[in-house]
Order: structure tokens, then C-alpha cells, then sequence
């Protein structure tokens, strides 16, 4: 069996690389360019630091470690070889002065064409010998050499068979090649430098990027919830609040995991390769070309298991969508769980849930198992190629030894940046798709229009006039038909009916949750319309059925963290709700800490705080929707004592059920099927005998509510 406990996170996941999201992303990093830029610098820098570490070993070994020399002779040569020698390569040699053209060094033979260089090796016109190049001034006195085999050239220097060098005691070879010996510490020096520089850079860029990162999602959620909260009513309708967490959470999440990590993670790849292949073509365009021989075999590996990989994810995403959506809808109704004893069952069903992930997930780790290898495999058949290749061509010196380990080490950190870019695949459409939901969502407008130029009453009082209102919800059929009624100032009216009959809906228009399609309704002698909204509800207190008590103290949940609400006020309303009674047994008083929800609160004192909340703030008209309904007896006589002193300075209208809590107000009005059927006194109605005294023998026989 299929259970769908998703609501909004199996759809399909949007285009990787959508230009136009993208666009929208740029106003909120703008602001932020400065650390952004600093980071793109920093990725710069350490990219060139990171070329570089490979090249440093390859100067070290060609200029240092093995540092050969290779005479070059003019002397029975064709002097047209010579001179065409001296034409194309002349730069190269190091001139010794004496008969001949001098030295060339190991690196600079990779600059001779390979044709070349082989018809000037079968002329003899450039050796296969080689020299160690020495001060002069290390080899005077007593030294273990014969002087004869030196080679004198025009500065301070003298060229030596490496095969007398070799042949001596190991602490002289030091001691004569102690330039190449201060060489190698030098270049190990800069090794460490570059590699702690590049730490350094690394963390300061991770620094930078996560700040630019956290302060931009920040805005993006305070905008994005600052567009939730300014939504009317309707558009909560339609949308679970699941979802919307999800928006605020998750989709915000996901777009930070993006800009972290992949977006600068790819500018730096980029620049890296880009590198790589500059920096391998330079060193030899041909071995360089064997080492590109296999990337299309690279490409094709990395979008063969993306697509495989884009596949999975979305099924993971699927399964832990309906996990999260179990897990909240079974907490929330955790006491109809245990009270049919469904404990056994649910585990069963959320076992099967866990199991669909299970599976999905491994289908995963088989994927980059498969992936992660096959990409070492290619590295490893590169590295192969290089040292066949390159290998051939250090034995015919026409490559260095120290370029080919540069290469060799290029092309370890080559696939670095592809398979990087390759698991960047899926958090890139992860992020593409929250940020497709994120401006959706942000473009949705469905809003209470402010009017551009609001009016105030000259004097609040609570006067309130239906006109021949009508209205339906999303287009359909009508809730409330020609409605018509008035309320006057400091009047108790309760309104009547049956479930469906349109109570509600009157409220949610008088709120202006919703906007009515016929007639008008006046608050005040002014249209509610050409009200500001804010002025408007802080004028309607409403209190509902379903109490919400916010995570808290007691004066918080009073006050709803309003600074103009002061400690006083809310000790005042309090008392005139008399909800001190029970406040002042409670540890802290005002001050104590209640729990989501109001757990540890009775109904009937979740009451009292909502009517003293509606109470701070002074409204003209106070509405009170079924606030009885689910209180004791003693409950309900202490809000009737509030309402019967409140109406002294504030008019109130009641929805209600119980004949006790209307029994005594001004006006009744009896809805049915969306209409205004009666109007009067409990005296006037019950003696009319008509719906009213319907509804109130059905509640005396069945001694329940009018509504039920």
C-alpha cells in the first residue's frame, strides 16, 4: 500500500542551472558585494597557490636535484648546422668562452624541437655527456677531482663530469653542490609558505562567504515571512503550514548550501582547470594533449551517473517529505494514537516509511560507489599514460624528469575540480527548485488592498452596519446572501444559527480577513474598505473558539510582545477579565512560563488570557466567536460578568450556542442558510415560535448547544 504523506516536496525538481533565478538571486547578494568579492579575490589567490605547489617540485628536481649541463660543440660539425643552430637555439646556451658554443641545461633541452634535437646529437653537435655546473671556487686546492676534465667557462663558474662528482665521499658532494643543496631548502621553504598561505586564505574565505551566506539568507527569510504574514486569510487556506516551514526552513537552507558551496566552489574549479590546462600546455603541448585524451571519457562518466544520481535524490526527497509529514500530522494527534491503542500500527506504517528511504538512500551510495571509484580509475590510467608516454620522452631527453612529475601531479588534482562539480550536480538542483518555490511564493499577492488614502471616524464607538452583503469563498457558492443588519454603540448582539449558516463568515468580513463581493459593511459611519487594516483589527478584538497560547509568559501572551502595551495594562486587563484569580496561583504570576499551545492551562483560562488579550488594546467593538463553547459552567458566568461590565464602554457581539450566554443580550440575530431569518430579544424570538425557538428546544432535549 502507497502512503502519501507528502504535500509539496515530491514534485519534480526544476532545471540544475535556471539563469533566471539566478538573476533574482543578485539584489540580496548586492548588498553583500564587498565580502563576496573578497572571497572571489581570495579563490583567485589560492588557486594560483595551489598551481603552484605541483611546480615547485619540478623546479627543484630540473634546476636543483638534477641539475645537468650538456656541452654544446661547434667543432666538426657542417658549420651550416652550427650556424642554423645558433640561429634558432643560440639563446638557450650558457657560453663558456672557450672553443665551441657552451652548455645547455636539462630544462632548457625541452625547448629544442624533438627532430632537432636528434639530427644535433647524430652530428655531435650537442652531447649526451653530463656536467655538473660548480662555483670556481669550490673546486680550488685540494679536491678530490682531476682538474683536467674541468671545463672553465667566462664567469665564476667551472662545468664537471657528474661521473667524478659522483664518485667522491657524499659529504663533499655536499659540500660542492651546496648552491643546489640551498636550492632544494628554498624551494621546501616556499612549499611551506604556499601550502600554510593557502590555509590561511581557505579560512578566510570560508569565513567571508559564510557571513555573506548567513546574512543573506536572513534577509530572504525576514522578506519571505514578512510576505507570509501580510497574506490574507484565503491564501492560508490553500496552503499547509507544513509548507510554509517549510518555505522559511528548508528552501532557505538548501539556496545557502548553494551560495557556499557550490556557486564560489565553482569559480574556483573553474579557475583551476583553466590553470591546469594552461599551465600542462606549457610544459608540453604533446604530452599534454595524451593527458586531455581521456576527457571526454570523464565527461561522459560524470553526466551518466548525474543523471542516475538526479533520479535517486528525487526519490529521497520524496521519501523524507512523507516522513516529515507522518512524523507532524502522528505528534500532533498523538492522544487519539494512544487513545484507540494505534501505537503498533503506526510503527508498522512508519517502519514501511524508513524502509522506502532506506532503500532509495542505498540506491545512492551504490551510484557514488560506482562513481567515486570509476573516476580514480580514470586518474590512475591517466597518471599510466603520462609515466608510458612521459617516461619515453625523459629517456630520449626530450623531457624533463621534473616536468613529468609536475604532470603527474596536475593531473592528481585535475579530477579534483570535475568530480567536484559532479556532486555540486544535485545540491545546485536541490537549491534551483526551493528557490523556484521561494519567488513563488514570494510572488503570490494575495493580499487585503491598504486604501491610498485610509479615513478615521471621528469618534470610535462600535457602531457597526452590514448592507446587502454577499460572498462566497474561491468563486463558489454563496456563503452569506443580501446580509444585512445593524449593531449600535455599547449593544450586546448575538448571532444564532446552525453550523454552515454563515456566523463565522460574518466575523472574517467584519476582520476583513476576506473581501466581500456585495455591499458594503461600516465601522463607524466609514467603509470598512477605506479603513487602514492595522487601525481596523486593532479596533475589532476578536476572541476565537480555538484559543492559540504562544510559548511564553503569561504578560507576553497578553501583551503579544507589544512594546505600547504596558506592564500595567496588562495587570488591568487581567483583573478585568478576572483572570488574577487564577494567574496569582501560578509560580511567577505574570511572569510564568506556559508552554506551546497552553498545555498546562485549562481551557477555560486560555479563555480568559484571549479575552484579556483582545482587551489590551482598547478595541471599540469586541467579538466574541463561540468563546464559551468549550468552557465550564463557572468559566462561562465569569466571561458573562466581564461581557455584561465590558458593555458598559464597548460594543460586543457573541457567536454563540449556549442559551445561557445570549439570553441577555440586546439583539439577536438567527442566521440560516446565509441570511438574516430572525432578529429580536430571547423573549421576542422564543415568542415569535419560529427557527430560534427551534434551535432552542433542540438544545434543551439533547442538552447540548444550539450549534451542535
Amino acid at each position: 500500500m502507497h502512503f502519501d504523506y507528502g504535500y509539496m516536496e515530491d514534485r519534480q525538481l526544476g532545471k540544475p542551472y535556471n539563469i533566471g533565478l539566478l538573476k533574482r538571486l543578485l539584489p540580496y547578494a548586492r548588498v553583500y558585494w564587498r565580502p563576496i568579492c573578497t572571497a572571489l579575490v581570495l579563490t583567485l589567490a589560492i588557486t594560483l597557490f595551489d598551481l603552484a605547489v605541483p611546480y615547485l617540485p619540478k623546479v627543484a628536481i630540473d634546476n636543483y636535484i638534477l641539475s645537468f649541463w650538456h656541452p654544446v660543440s661547434g667543432e666538426r660539425v657542417p658549420r651550416a648546422a652550427a650556424d642554423e643552430f645558433r640561429q634558432k637555439y643560440g639563446h638557450l646556451v650558457d657560453p663558456t668562452g672557450v672553443s665551441g658554443l657552451g652548455f645547455l641545461s636539462s630544462a632548457q633541452l625541452k625547448h629544442i624541437d624533438p627532430g632537432d634535437l636528434r639530427r644535433y646529437r647524430e652530428a655531435g653537435l650537442v652531447s649526451m655527456e653530463r656536467f655538473y655546473r660548480i662555483p670556481s671556487d669550490m673546486v680550488q686546492g685540494d679536491r678530490p677531482l682531476r682538474a683536467e676534465q674541468w671545463i672553465k667557462a667566462r664567469g665564476p663558474w667551472v662545468y664537471v663530469p657528474a661521473e667524478q662528482v659522483q664518485g667522491i665521499a657524499s659529504e663533499q658532494v655536499i659540500t660542492l653542490r651546496g648552491r643546489d643543496l640551498r636550492g632544494v631548502m628554498f624551494i621546501a621553504l616556499l612549499l611551506l609558505i604556499l601550502i600554510g598561505g593557502s590555509v590561511l586564505l581557505n579560512y578566510w574565505e570560508f569565513f567571508l562567504l559564510e557571513k555573506a551566506g548567513q546574512h543573506i539568507m536572513q534577509d530572504i527569510r525576514m522578506e519571505l515571512f514578512s510576505r507570509i504574514q501580510g497574506q490574507s486569510v484565503r491564501f492560508f487556506d490553500e496552503n499547509p503550514v507544513g509548507r510554509l516551514v517549510t518555505r522559511v526552513t528548508n528552501d532557505v537552507e538548501n539556496l545557502n548550501e548553494m551560495f557556499k558551496s557550490v556557486i564560489v566552489t565553482v569559480f574556483k574549479d573553474v579557475f583551476l582547470l583553466s590553470g591546469i590546462i594552461v599551465v600542462l600546455l606549457d610544459l608540453n603541448w604533446r604530452l599534454a594533449l595524451v593527458s586531455f585524451a581521456l576527457l571526454p571519457f570523464v565527461f561522459l562518466l560524470t553526466w551518466f551517473f548525474s543523471n542516475r544520481a538526479r533520479e535517486v535524490f528525487r526519490e529521497i526527497r520524496r521519501h523524507i517529505a512523507a516522513i516529515n509529514a507522518f512524523l507532524q500530522e502522528r505528534i500532533s494527534g498523538i492522544r487519539i494514537v494512544q487513545l484507540f491503542v494505534q501505537e503498533k500500527s503506526q510503527l508498522e506504517r512508519f517502519k514501511a516509511l524508513n524502509h522506502g528511504n532506506y532503500l532509495a538512500s542505498m540506491r545512492q551510495i551504490k551510484i557514488f560507489a560506482v562513481f567515486m571509484p570509476s573516476m580514480e580509475i580514470l586518474s590512475a590510467v591517466g597518471i599510466g599514460l603520462l609515466i608510458f608516454y612521459g617516461g619515453g620522452k625523459v629517456i630520449g631527453e626530450q623531457l624533463s624528469l621534473g616536468s613529468l612529475v609536475a604532470f603527474i601531479g596536475y593531473i592528481q588534482i585535475f579530477f579534483k575540480p570535475i568530480r567536484d562539480i559532479s556532486e555540486k550536480y544535485n545540491i545546485m538542483q536541490s537549491a534551483m527548485a526551493s528557490m523556484e518555490r521561494i519567488f513563488g511564493l514570494m510572488d503570490r499577492r494575495e493580499v487585503i488592498q491598504e486604501p491610498q488614502e485610509p479615513q478615521r471616524p471621528r469618534k470610535r464607538e462600535g457602531h457597526v452596519e452590514f448592507k446587502d452583503v454577499s460572498f462566497s469563498y474561491n468563486q463558489g457558492p454563496r456563503v452569506l446572501d443580501t446580509v444585512s443588519f445593524e449593531i449600535r454603540p455599547g449593544q450586546v448582539v448575538a448571532l444564532v444559527g446552525v453550523t454552515g449558516s454563515g456566523k463565522t463568515t460574518i466575523i472574517n468580513l467584519l476582520e476583513r480577513f476576506y473581501e466581500f463581493d456585495e455591499g458594503s459593511i461600516l465601522l463607524d459611519g466609514i467603509d470598512i474598505r477605506n479603513w487602514g487594516i492595522h487601525e481596523l483589527r486593532s479596533q475589532v478584538g476578536l476572541v476565537m473558539q480555538d484559543v492559540f497560547i504562544f510559548a511564553g509568559s503569561i504578560a507576553e501572551n497578553i501583551s503579544l510582545g507589544d512594546g505600547e502595551v504596558t506592564g500595567e495594562t496588562v495587570d488591568e486587563v487581567a483583573r478585568q477579565v478576572q483572570a488574577h484569580r487564577f494567574i496569582s496561583r501560578l509560580a511567577g504570576g505574570l511572569d510564568h512560563e506556559v508552554r506551546e499551545g497552553g498545555a498546562t492551562l485549562s481551557a477555560g483560562e486560555r479563555q480568559l488570557l484571549a479575552l484579556g488579550r483582545a482587551l489590551a488594546y482598547n478595541p471599540a467593538l469586541l467579538v466574541l466567536d463561540e468563546a464559551t463553547s468549550s468552557v465550564d459552567p463557572e468559566t462561562e458566568r465569569v466571561i458573562q460578568d466581564t461581557i455584561s461590565r465590558l458593555s458598559r464602554r464597548q460594543t460586543t457581539l457573541i457567536v454563540a450556542h449556549r442559551p445561557s450566554t445570549i439570553q441577555q443580550a440586546d439583539k439577536i440575530l438567527v442566521m440560516h442558510h446565509g441570511r438574516i431569518v430572525e432578529q429580536g430579544t430571547h423573549r421576542e424570538l422564543m415568542a415569535s415560535g419560529r427557527v430560534y425557538l427551534n434551535l432552542v428546544r433542540f438544545a434543551h432535549n439533547w442538552n447540548i448547544g444550539m450549534m451542535e
